[in-house]
């Protein structure tokens, strides 16, 4: 149905699409006394020939999205989760393919870490600590993200992390700025550098032509190459170290062409210890929550376009 068939003054329907939102999902897999676990939230937004049900209310081409939940489920215990990414691969090629009406799916999941609890010895009395592989304990560290769309023919795989909280307590300096009548911030030869990295990063497997990377290993590499490059950058400025973070993944990921990092600056002050008469000698800090400074870039391959959107909560 065209808008110009509709009575009354023409109203275009835009971008749409709808699905079902945060399907939390927990997968157990018993390989004998030992336990694995995957806890995955799942949100799946599908779209496609969906305007009559704007216009008239026609439900005809509608999945409901019930429907998209229970699949998730399903495809859980059908296809299991190997990583977050493949799980999102199976959803997606399904929809699309088992829908006419469905031309594109977009599937985003985060995916909570679980870490195994240690036992303390094989002379327990309650439980031989040899028989303990079900027991584990939630990670507090990063959440791991990825978004996979499908439209029928390509992919785009954007994987990435957020709440990953890292500081530097010295090799970093900040001085040289602009200033003006109402700059009151004092240049520091050795302060303190924290930040709560949120980041993405695209890869270039765009079709199952070609080989899909191993995305448990590659996520585990990036993190381990971003890590370096925060540790071992003598920071001169936090756009500095974000873009080594960057191109440390470029340069060592051949998978990845695109990351953006959106990297809040946690702001440690030193505390003015001498009311009290006492030095702070770089010891003692206040640790400010807001405001903060927001710096944010990306980093890309030579050559490649940058797709990631600039604001990463619309990821």
């Amino acid at each position: 149905m065209t808008a110009t068939s509709r009575p009354g003054r023409p109203v275009l329907l835009g971008q749409n699409q709808y699905g079902k939102a945060e399907n939390r999902v927990v997968k157990i897999t018993r390989d004998g006394d030992t336990h694995h676990i995957k806890d995955l939230n799942v949100s799946v937004a599908l779209s496609g020939d969906m305007e009559d049900v704007h216009y008239s209310g026609s439900n005809a081409n509608v999945l409901p999205t019930d429907t998209t939940k229970n699949t998730v489920y399903a495809f859980a215990k059908e296809h299991g989760i190997e990583s977050a990414e493949q799980f999102g691969i199976h959803l997606a090629r399904h929809f699309v393919t088992s829908q006419e009406p469905i031309h594109r799916a977009r599937i985003r999941i985060e995916e909570y870490a679980w870490e195994r609890i240690a036992t303390s010895d094989a002379n327990s009395k309650f439980i031989g600590a040899d028989e303990v592989r079900h027991s584990f304990v939630r990670q507090g560290q990063e959440t791991r993200v990825t978004q996979i769309t499908y439209d029928g023919k390509s992919w785009e795989v954007v994987s990435g992390l957020k709440d990953l909280v890292v500081m530097n307590s010295t090799n970093s300096e900040f001085w040289g700025y602009v200033k003006d009548k109402y700059t009151t911030l004092r240049e520091a030869y050795d302060r303190i550098l924290a930040t709560e990295v949120s980041g993405r990063w695209r890869f270039n497997w765009t079709d199952d032509e070609q080989k899909a990377p191993n995305w448990d290993k590659s996520y585990e590499q990036v993190k381990k190459h971003m890590l370096h490059a925060f540790a071992e950058t003598y920071s001169l400025s936090l756009q500095q170290t974000l873009y080594q973070m960057g191109a440390r993944i470029i340069n060592n990921r051949a998978e990845i062409d695109e990351v953006r990092f959106s990297l809040p600056n946690k702001h440690h002050f030193l505390v003015d210890l001498e009311p009290f008469g006492l030095k702070n000698d770089n010891e003692v800090y206040f640790a400010a929550d807001r405001p903060y400074g927001l710096i944010e870039a990306t980093v890309l391959r030579d050559g490649a376009e940058a797709r990631i959107p600039v604001d990463l909560t619309n990821l």
